[in-house]
């Protein structure tokens, strides 16, 4: 790997009405290498990328780039393509209805006098999908594709662009972990081929599998730059700079004060809406009681968010039989607003496309789901709508210039402490949360887990789907574990373990 600069930001200064999210940051990356940057939620990361890549256009911010020694004034996207830096967004850019092929020369068509030449466009993709360890038919519709085979696609449209930079803006979030190891052993094949990657990541394990530096970045400010093969390079030591204090205690002291059982599912059983005969759920039972933290583990496809979206007013799922008991009593639960009256809230684990509405305030948002209790008269009361959002604001400590700021500015621990602050304003005794720290940083997941905490002291039932056993681990007075649809096995906070966990996860009968 060659020492010398590719990449030089220097003095990087980025404002937007009322928030400095850059300021005076700067950033060396060295030809070859793969180069993490690390932060908070809000710290600058993407915005940072966002300057490099001309998706804010040189003029819109002050300070210099340079690239293999010579100065650079983007434009566009398209200017710093032609340079070779390619950027691959966290939210997957791809057209469904069209073709991976399609997808990958997507503005940079393989043209034969005036027409598209598409034996020679499927044959280059075929190339290209190979390149990054794809063996689908170039055809494919993108519309059929899992999102590990959707970010590959991703990274083969960067190759036929002859990247010579490429940025990963949080490449395996929504990753499953077979996944996200072929994408990261993909990024090692990239160095030695002399390909230069800068990787957001808030994965710690993952930066330090690859990364060969990593700067780190707080409040919008170079905080600094770690050698990563260098003896005291840690987790705790990044996660110290990124949050400006230790956090070898990652999850908050809690002792649960547990009550009368709040919810309870039997024999639960949902058949996929798209695959005829296919049992999603298969003959589930599990109980929360007030006052508890309950987890559900599982690996990808066991099942966790379609048993969460059945039972939340049978949101998904065709076919369902067993019985819900509330407090004891059976209910029925056919619709979201029969989930909402009996005091059952669901926290969707894609708060972006299901949780929130992105172009719409803060105010509004937290409103969303309890219009019924603002309203006079048949009219939502204005007043009384800003108050209850500004409550929320300042107790979940939302960090926002005020209830009017559009949700889809805020950071991501920001947005999902909005949809907390929605689903607690209608009061529910049952609250599920799912995948509920998923793509936020290790500082707004501390917070959030003392909400979830606080929520549990309230005599709330709480539900926590999680992909990140030790997060389940940490937090979690009882664990059940799902395989295949069905409950394997449950654990007390006492006698949980990793190990123990996936045992069950990975087993196809229950186990007592």
């Amino acid at each position: 790997m060659s020492s010398d600069v590719i990449l030089r930001m220097r003095g990087i200064t980025k404002t937007f009405p009322g928030v400095a999210a850059l300021q005076d940051v700067n950033l060396e990356v060295r030809r070859g290498e793969i180069h993490a940057i690390c932060g908070e939620n809000g710290a600058g990361k993407s915005t940072l990328m966002k300057v490099l890549s001309g998706v804010y256009p040189h003029g819109s911010y002050s300070g210099e780039i340079e690239f293999d020694g010579e100065p650079c004034h983007f434009g566009g996207i398209r200017d710093s393509e032609r340079r070779g830096i390619v950027i691959i967004h966290q939210e997957l850019a791809l057209i469904p209805h069209m073709s991976i092929a399609e997808n990958i020369f997507l503005g940079n068509e393989r043209v034969h006098r005036g027409l598209i030449d598409w034996n020679r466009t499927n044959a280059e993709a075929g190339a290209l999908l190979r390149r990054v360890g794809l063996r689908d038919n170039p055809v494919t519709p993108a519309m059929d594709l899992g999102v590990g085979k959707q970010q590959l696609v991703e990274i083969a449209k960067a190759l036929s662009k002859e990247v010579r930079l490429l940025i990963l803006d949080e490449p395996t979030a929504a990753l499953n972990e077979s996944d996200s190891r072929h994408l990261l052993d993909l990024l090692l094949e990239f160095r030695e081929r002399g390909i230069t990657c800068v990787i957001i990541s808030h994965k710690l394990n993952e930066i330090e599998a690859v990364a060969d530096t990593t700067t780190i970045l707080r409040d919008g400010r170079t905080i600094e730059t770690l050698d990563m093969r260098g003896k005291d390079v840690s987790e705790d030591r990044i996660i110290s700079g990124m949050v400006g204090r230790d956090l070898s205690h990652r999850f908050p002291p809690h002792t649960s004060v547990v009550g009368e059982e709040a919810l309870r599912i039997e024999d639960w059983t949902v058949h996929s809406p798209t695959q005829h005969g296919r049992t999603i759920v298969d003959r589930a039972n599990l109980s929360v009681r007030r006052g508890e933290i309950v987890g559900l583990a599982g690996l990808m496809g066991a099942g966790r968010t379609e048993l969460a979206m059945s039972v939340f007013g049978r949101s998904y799922g065709t076919g369902i039989t067993g019985q819900v008991y509330k407090d004891g009593v059976p209910v029925q639960l056919r619709t979201v607003g029969d989930a909402i009256a009996h005091g059952i809230a669901y926290a969707t684990e894609d708060r972006k496309r299901y949780g929130l509405n992105l172009i719409e305030d803060i105010q509004r948002n937290v409103s969303g789901a309890a219009l019924s209790l603002l309203a006079k008269g048949g009219w939502v009361d204005d007043n009384r709508e800003f108050q209850v959002a500004e409550e929320y604001r300042h107790s979940l400590n939302i960090k926002a210039p005020g209830v009017g700021a559009v949700t889809g500015t805020l950071s991501g621990g920001n947005q999902q402490k909005v949809v907390l602050a929605k689903w607690i304003f209608t009061n529910p005794d049952v609250l599920i949360l799912d995948e509920p720290t998923r793509g936020i940083d290790i500082g707004a997941k501390y917070e959030i887990y003392t909400i979830i905490n606080r929520l549990a002291d309230e005599g709330k039932a709480i539900l926590v789907i999680s992909s990140e056993l030790p997060e389940l681990l940490g937090i979690c007075d009882r664990i059940y574990a799902l395989s295949a649809g069905r409950v394997t096995g449950e654990l007390s906070r006492a006698d949980a373990t990793p190990e123990r966990l996936m045992q069950l996860m990975t087993s196809l009968k229950e186990r007592s």
